[in-house]
């Protein structure tokens, strides 16, 4: 079916279903303040009753203590004060008469522009239960309503959310409802004058609204071809069947510069920059609007998967979720790094971006890989581990110590697919298929996983997951692309590469922000926060000192205003001196420019004459 596109949302169906429910919130919009009013009532509250915010969001994977934000909790029963205790960081008990009626009010501050937390200002609202809703221990399994009251006065605004409604106006606003709280906290709202459109896909009804968009937006070429990522999204996992979620909310805030995105159960919160957005007259081909148009779609795709992988088929660890501490588990690899995988070649099979551009995105990731010291270090199980203190905590240090599950799970997956492909064994694709029809939808562990790829290679595969995932040896990448039909070129580095850095440039001022291991630019005592003030070259003195004969003029150094323009100024020296401020102090650094240095390019080889298998299908 067609995109349809829908400057206004129709009226929302209504489920007749009882006025409130045991656990109910209503939410008032302080929108000067920034602030969320809440009012928690609860039918049949315990004699002590005990409630908490929880301290993180289930698919960002850092203690994030919402709780700070929250402020002036207080209770009663009819016209009496109950008596209230804070616990810990984040708990309450409230002393109360058993069964009766409880009211609970407290405020939520909401200046989080991510899409992890909550926001609300004049121009716009957003949050996630986790930010705003607290848990009412002993009643998590009870039926959830939130009620959102729209802000007086401004009529422009609407609500968007994927929660079932069960009375609500034209623009969204009034009552919904949950089967319970791990359901209530996992949809969250968008609320605002957004831009709003309308496709089926699998024939269910997907919604996408857009909040910030420029004139330029070209909003029915963003439901085109989101449509066809959630199309090949449900085909891969269904054939010609329905997905498992009855509605589909996309949520996008659009900002000067910014991008992220976090899963729900049928919706999914992101942000992009406003240049990345399509725009109206540009040319069809995605890869052709540009690369932040294409990163964009592959955000949609990303998170659209984990619909099926990670908020249904999950670690067994997350079976139920524990909101006061972290909840640790090995296969972010597979869950976050599977879905990496997955969500680029989606839109190659949507037909969204040709082989080319494909092989483009899979040369980016690739490098990501080889060019961090950390894979030597850390295998990408123990970095799923790790996720709660480094991958949401990264320093200079973190491309030294440890290895993105993303990146190198998605070559994980991309290296057991060829794997499968090249034995004649089938494929990832079969793997995934038949893990979500051997949990049900459900909990899975790495045994399963395992067992999964045994039956589909007929044989087992340990070694490789032993070397791949649990270990830290270099992945079969080169051989098993070149049976492919896909070259590897190996191309000069950009210097930063070479050297063994990352930098910031801006305004003329070069500033080490990454120092690599094993670089020339850690032999050279480089390190991260250093400015790089400018060079002198050394022709001809492999210890470090100027020759007798240099001419005057060249006796100078050079102000270094980017790193690319070194070759400029070192000319045929392979030795240089740094000139580098490093906290006031004026330092002289010999470094010796490496040669040799080379990245991946992947393109495909021209005797290749027949259309592949992969990555088409």
């Amino acid at each position: 079916m067609p995109a349809r596109l829908t400057p206004t949302p129709t009226k929302t169906s209504v489920s007749r279903l009882p006025d409130g429910a045991p656990v109910t919130y209503t939410i008032s919009l302080d929108r000067a303040r920034h602030r969320y009013l809440v009012q928690l009532r609860l039918s049949q509250p315990a004699a002590t009753q005990r409630v908490s915010l929880p301290v993180w969001i289930p698919g960002s994977y850092l203690v994030r203590e919402f709780a700070r934000h929250l402020s002036g909790l207080q209770a009663r029963q009819a016209k009496a004060d109950c008596a209230v205790r804070q616990v810990d960081k984040c708990s309450w008990d409230i002393d109360c008469t058993a069964g009766k009626p409880l009211q609970i009010d407290y405020t939520v501050y909401a200046r989080d522009p991510s899409v992890r937390a909550a926001w609300l200002d004049a121009q716009r609202g957003f949050f996630n239960g986790t930010s705003v809703l607290l848990r009412v221990h002993g009643q998590e399994d009870a039926a959830h309503d939130v009620v959102v009251r729209a802000p007086a006065g401004a009529t422009d605004w609407q609500l968007a959310t994927a929660m079932r409604a069960v009375q609500v106006d034209q623009r969204g606003f009034g009552r919904y409802r949950s089967a319970d709280y791990d359901e209530v906290v996992d949809h969250p709202f968008e609320l605002g004058p957004f831009w709003s459109g309308q496709f089926k896909a699998g024939g269910v009804a997907h919604r996408f609204v857009v909040a910030g968009a420029p004139a330029s937006f070209d909003g029915a070429r963003l439901l085109r071809d989101t449509q066809k990522i959630c199309e090949a999204a449900i085909r891969f996992w269904h054939g010609a069947g329905k997905p498992p979620h009855r509605q589909y909310v996309f949520m996008l805030n659009v900002v000067d510069d910014g991008y992220g995105g976090l899963e729900h159960r049928a919706s999914t919160a992101l942000i992009c920059g406003r240049r990345d957005l399509p725009r109206l007259g540009a040319p069809a081909e995605a890869a052709r609007v540009g690369d932040g148009y294409v990163t964009l779609l592959g955000l949609i795709s990303h998170e659209y998967f984990h619909t099926w992988n990670v908020k249904r088929m999950r670690p067994a660890e997350f079976t139920r979720y524990d909101y006061t501490q972290e909840n640790y588990t090995r296969l972010l690899w597979f869950f976050e790094g599977f879905t990496s995988y997955y969500d680029d070649l989606l839109l190659r099979r949507a037909g969204l971006i040709d082989d080319a551009a494909y092989l483009k995105l899979l040369t980016t990731a690739a490098n990501q890989v080889l060019q961090a010291p950390g894979r030597h270090v850390q295998s990408v199980a123990q970095a799923s581990f790790d996720a709660w203190v480094r991958y949401y905590r990264p320093d200079e240090n973190t491309p030294n110590s440890t290895i993105s599950y993303y990146s190198k799970g998605a070559l994980v997956a991309l290296c057991l697919d060829l794997t499968l492909r090249q034995a004649g064994a089938g494929t990832l694709d079969d793997v995934m298929r038949s893990l979500w029809a051997r949990s049900g939808g459900g909990p899975i562990s790495e045994a399963d996983i395992a067992a999964a790829l045994a039956e589909q290679a007929g044989r087992s595969l340990a070694p490789e997951l032993a070397d791949w995932v649990h270990g830290t040896r270099e992945l079969p990448l080169k051989a098993l692309l070149q049976a492919e039909g896909v070259q590897v070129l190996e191309e000069p580095s950009q210097w930063a590469q070479t050297l063994g850095l990352r930098v910031g440039e801006s305004q003329g001022t070069v500033t080490v922000k990454v120092v690599l291991d094993g670089g020339a630019a850690a032999a050279a005592g480089l390190a991260a926060g250093d400015e790089w003030l400018g060079v002198e070259p050394l022709p001809d003195a492999p210890k470090g000192r100027r020759p007798a004969t240099l001419p005057a003029a060249q006796d100078a150094g050079w102000r270094l205003s980017r790193l690319e323009d070194l070759p400029l100024y070192a000319g045929a020296a392979r030795q240089i001196i740094a000139l580098v401020a490093r906290d006031k102090r004026l330092l002289r650094l010999p470094l010796t420019l490496p040669t040799g240095s080379t990245t991946w390019r992947l393109t495909r080889s021209a005797a290749t004459t027949q259309p592949q298998g992969w990555p088409e299908g």
